[in-house]
């Protein structure tokens, strides 16, 4: 089983129970680079084990075999853990500002933006004048390799940990800020003394703005840009390093609303809020105006009192105090002595003169300078104290003070002991009490005046700041300070060393800067030294004096650039042998590839790439349109100078041969000219023979051919017979072609008739009595038939065109009339004795069904009976109980 692990695992060894912790956490804490050659490729996979060389730490039995039953859950935790750890290299990726290539980038920036600034334009009605600056900080923190911490020169990525300034807006990494705080710190501090080291709190700039912050405001934690959010979460619709959230930071100058943007980097824009406010001098109405513009000026005089108290301001409505009055007037000193021109704005100046009045004490003079108001009293009158200050003498202003003969008692500048000497004047002496004094560094004692200081000759073994070399200061306090060494290192740009003082972690960049220029030399460009490799060379804009190279005079004019000049595009313009001049591009270096130079010595030989070589090409041909003929004479057709030869239109010659009546069918070709007066559209010798049949039309009716061949005029007379059938279709007729042609419509009516009677049957069915006729027969029939009338009684002899019209009719007399009655009466009578007769059949039906239900009653009846009448329904009750009786039988 170990066997399988370490082969599944390739060389990683088998893993313990105690690596529990390795396998939940293994994948995702430690970098990509550590996972193995398969470790990237089975944490996209989101598996375990599957003959990967990935990050698996399980139990043997888990990747070789599966789970056992007793270790579903840590099967899960480890298959969990793999899938983050996916999941984060597959964010890391992918996060990078600098590699987001998305095809539609464009359209998701425009989106984002805005998503950002919807708020602050539904405040301004759509207006987005003021949010140039802002959108070009978020266009840079879209676009790759835009944002470049100016510390360490890298591009900064989405997932990165960032700070920005709050003075330039500029954007590091929070690593690189963090060193450079510390550094800067560290650099400002080296040449303090020993007892300010790490007293004072000296502050560290920005690296692009200088702008000073507190060694307490240094950057320990990653917020968004608004600093609402810690560590904000990396989101693709969102700009980068920002929270989603409404900005809210107060604008500058402070206006009492709150930005409306959302999270962004840069400055926040002017505040879009509309007030009510009124111009600097408060002379005009209040209107509505952009916070951000609310002070404005209504261009009327100020009129404010100017601080002379005379005049008034007459510059237009302005913010802030009013300037000086700038008018000239003659205004007295302080003191009153001198008056002199002065401006207006500073009424108040002194002389020169001192005061010398007398004092009230009548001994001294004011010795102050041009001044208002009383002298005051003596400055050496009243109670005065001796030089140590123990005894008040009450003296005139005239004597001085005399020392007390106590001692002084002052404390020195030691601040332990105090002075011995009697009381005195000026200051007093160094302190030179012996006492025992404890070294710097605390590990020796010695007595000696108070006024040395006691340092011995031990050296300070601890290791400085910069964790290189020992301190080596004689009695050290313990308090040492920063190294005094040199870094020397080779910095980033590898053309310089460090000049700092030796110090912990890697250099600050190269503080120097390299000129990068054209290739002319006159645009230069300063970069940070290190970046000359990597950076591109300026574009000059001064035009490139190399001269042509090829036959022109002149080169096209181009901007400066390395290597070789571009090809020349001006045309050649070399006369051809035709006499025209060479249109197309200069081609005196062109590239040709050069190929078959170099034979393989076998097929494991790789083939070279293909060498081109630069030369001169020869003019192309002349491409020069010149109107050329058809052999034919068709058309005239514009073809290249170098091909202007007569050539064939591929049309049909199309000429009138000797027929009169077809056209040459040859391609376009040459044709001899017969004479100078011959029509030019006549065919020649070379056009083809007519060999055709005569195809001009015939006369209407007419259906036979010209018997000759095609040829000229017209055609002769047919005389061929045309058999043709009569009008009536039943005859056959033979007739010349020439007659029938010629002949008009009575004519042929007369000549194509059979002169026998027409066969058609009239409407009425009567056969037509005309002679063989064309169109359709009359209608008006002379036959006579007989008429009768409705009884089929009477009858009458008629014409048939007169029945058809109905102008003839015969009707029923009397007789007819009686005849129909008497058959009328015969047959209601039959009708009348069938249904009587009906009537008894069913009758007799009903006695026989009523014998067979009740049985035969053999009554006989007495014959000398009389006969009773019966009634009406002893008449008809057989008639309506019969049909009863049958449905209920069928009934039952």
């Amino acid at each position: 089983m170990e066997a399988q692990w370490r082969q599944g695992g390739r060389g990683r060894g088998r893993a313990r129970p105690g690596d529990e912790l390795a396998a939940r956490s293994g994948a995702a804490a430690r970098p990509p680079a550590a996972r193995g050659r398969g470790g990237v490729r089975a944490a996209a996979a989101g598996t375990i084990g599957e003959g990967t060389s990935g990050e698996c730490r399980v139990l043997p039995s888990t990747c070789a075999a599966g789970p056992r039953a007793g270790e579903p859950a840590k099967f899960d935790e480890i298959k969990k853990a793999n899938q983050a750890a996916a999941k984060k290299l597959v964010e890391d990726q992918l996060s990078s500002s600098s590699e987001d290539d998305d095809e539609d980038a464009e359209v998701k920036q425009g989106k984002i933006l805005d998503k950002t600034f919807t708020i602050y334009t539904s405040q301004t009605d759509g207006d987005a004048s003021e949010l140039e600056r802002t959108r070009q900080y978020m266009n840079e923190a879209f676009q790759s390799g835009a944002m470049t911490c100016l510390i360490c020169i890298a591009s900064v990525k989405r997932n990165q940990a960032v700070w920005s300034c709050c003075g330039c807006f500029c954007i590091f990494h929070l690593v690189c800020i963090q060193k450079w705080a510390k550094d800067s710190l560290f650099l400002v501090s080296s040449p303090l003394t020993d007892d300010d080291f790490g007293k004072k709190d000296y502050p560290w700039p920005c690296p692009k703005c200088r702008f000073e912050y507190k060694r307490s405001e240094t950057p320990s934690k990653y917020y968004c840009y608004c600093g609402k959010v810690e560590n904000p979460t990396v989101d693709p619709w969102l700009v980068p390093h920002s929270c989603g959230q409404i900005c809210e930071r107060e604008f500058k100058p402070s206006c009492g609303h709150k930005c409306l943007l959302l999270c962004h980097p840069g400055p926040c824009p002017p505040c879009p809020k509309m007030v009510t406010t009124t111009c600097h001098c408060k002379k005009a109405k209040p209107v509505p105006r952009r916070c951000s513009a609310k002070e404005w000026s209504c261009r009327l005089p100020c009129g404010r009192t100017l601080l002379c108290g005379q005049h008034a301001c007459e510059n237009p409505c302005h913010a802030g105090d009013c300037q000086p009055c700038p008018r000239v007037s003659e205004q007295r000193c302080i003191c009153g002595r001198q008056t002199a021109e002065r401006l207006c704005a500073s009424p108040q100046w002194q002389c020169d003169q001192v005061c010398g009045k007398c004092l009230p004490c009548g001994n001294h003079t004011c010795e102050q300078v041009c001044h208002a108001g009383p002298c005051g009293d003596c400055p050496r009158s009243g109670k005065r104290s001796c030089p140590c200050g123990k005894t008040k003498f009450t003296l005139p202003c005239t004597e001085d003070v005399p020392t007390c003969g106590d001692s002084c008692d002052k404390v020195l500048e030691c601040g332990i002991h105090k002075c011995s000497q009697r009381c005195h004047r000026g200051p007093c002496e160094i302190c030179r009490q012996e006492v025992e004094k404890q070294c710097r560094c605390g590990k020796h004692t010695k007595r000696m005046p108070c006024h040395k200081p006691y340092l011995c000759e031990t050296k300070c073994t601890k290791i400085r700041d910069c964790q290189k070399h020992q301190c080596r200061r004689k009695c050290c306090s313990g308090n040492c300070p920063p190294c005094d060494q040199v870094c020397g290192r080779t910095l980033g740009c590898r053309n310089h060393k460090c000049p700092s003082g030796c110090h912990r972690g890697s250099c600050n960049p190269c503080p120097e800067t390299v000129d990068v220029k054209c290739n002319c030399g006159k645009t230069v460009i300063k970069v940070p030294c290190g970046r000359e490799r990597t950076i591109k060379p300026p574009k000059c804009k001064q035009l490139c004096s190399r001269p042509p190279t090829c036959h022109h005079s002149t080169q096209e004019k181009h901007y400066c650039h390395f290597g070789r000049c571009p090809p020349c595009r001006q045309p050649c313009q070399k006369t051809l042998t035709c006499g025209h001049l060479c249109p197309v591009s200069c081609h005196d270096e062109a590239l040709v590839k050069q190929t078959g130079l170099h034979q393989s010595a076998g097929p494991w030989e790789q083939p070279s790439e293909p060498a081109f070589i630069q030369t001169a090409l020869p003019c192309p041909p002349c491409e020069v349109p010149i109107p050329v003929e058809c052999l034919g004479q068709h058309e005239v057709s514009p073809l290249p100078c170098h091909s202007a030869n007569p050539y064939s239109c591929k049309r049909f010659c199309g000429r009138l041969l000797e027929c009169q009546n077809h056209t040459c069918v040859k391609e376009c070709h040459h044709v001899t000219k017969l004479s100078s007066s011959a029509d030019g559209k006549k065919a020649g010798p070379e056009c083809s023979q007519c060999e055709e049949e005569c195809t001009k039309p015939r006369p209407a009716g007419c259906p036979h051919r010209c018997v000759l061949p095609c040829h000229p005029g017209d055609c002769p007379s047919c005389l061929q017979m045309l058999k043709i059938k009569c009008h009536c279709k039943l005859s056959v007729l033979y007739i010349e072609c020439l007659k029938l042609t010629r002949a008009d419509l009575k004519e042929k009516e007369l000549l194509i008739s059979c002169r026998n009677q027409c066969p058609k049957e009239l409407p009425c069915g009567h056969r037509c009595k005309e002679i063989c006729h064309s169109g359709s027969c009359p209608l008006n029939c002379s036959q006579k038939v007989k008429l009768r009338c409705l009884c089929k009684r009477l009858k009458k002899e008629v014409q048939c065109s007169k029945i058809q019209e109905d102008q003839v009719s015969l009707e029923c007399d009397a007789l007819c009339k009686e005849m129909k009655r008497k058959a009328y009466e015969i047959k209601e009578a039959e009708a009348k004795a069938a249904l009587e007769e009906e009537k008894r059949r069913q009758q007799a039906e009903l006695e026989a069904f009523e014998n067979r239900l009740k049985g035969r009653r053999k009554n006989k009846k007495r014959k000398d009976e009389v006969e009773v009448e019966q009634s009406s329904w002893q008449k008809y009750k057989n008639l309506i109980m019969l049909p009863v009786f049958g449905v209920a039988v069928v009934m039952v």
